[in-house]
């Protein structure tokens, strides 16, 4: 069963240490090699620009950017061909997702009754019908009144000591001592 073909974008940067002529021979390789495996869409050349950061102490690179449509199996391929050939400083291969259709928009029928109201022109954009706010739970707490500290219920901190029943008793004993 034969694999279906998808398409790909590649961008690989050259060094520029390759010469002028090192770098047309090296673009014409993978071209050659793209094609015998697919066929291109199309082959940007972006030319000399200055890298992020420097690669194997290069500070500037030639871009190449090809897209093409091949079997899946051929990426890797590619990859490992850039990562063998001398003068590739860096390489990406990605499939490019099918454009996807959008579906197109449901206008609103428009009221021909005399209690609608009538539009300026009918490119003027309309505006949405204005409906009440509707509560969410991030806008709750925001809306309800504060508690005041008489209607809070009265609980303890749990930092607050706290009396324990063992202590009560302690006390009350050391009292009645005293008082004898």
């Amino acid at each position: 069963m034969a694999e279906m073909k998808k398409s790909y974008e590649t961008v690989f940067i050259l060094s520029t240490k390759l010469g002028d002529d090192g770098i047309v021979s090296m673009i014409q390789k993978f071209k050659d090699l793209i094609g015998a495996n697919g066929t291109i869409d199309t082959v940007d050349e972006w030319g000399k620009r200055r890298l992020a950061y420097p690669i194997n102490k290069e500070e500037e690179g030639y871009y190449t950017l090809i897209s093409f449509e091949s079997e899946p199996s051929f990426t890797a391929e590619l990859d490992r061909i850039y990562n063998i050939t001398e003068g590739v400083l860096r390489s990406l291969i990605v499939r490019k997702e099918p454009a996807k259709k959008k579906a197109p928009k449901k206008e609103t029928p428009v009221e021909t009754s005399e209690e609608a109201p009538k539009e300026a022109s009918p490119d003027a954009p309309k505006e949405p019908p204005k409906e009440a706010p509707k509560e969410t739970p991030q806008e709750a707490p925001k809306e309800t009144p504060k508690e005041t500290p008489q209607e809070a219920p009265k609980e303890t901190p749990k930092d607050a000591p706290q009396e324990t029943p063992l202590e009560t008793p302690k006390e009350a004993p050391k009292e009645e001592k005293k008082e004898e």
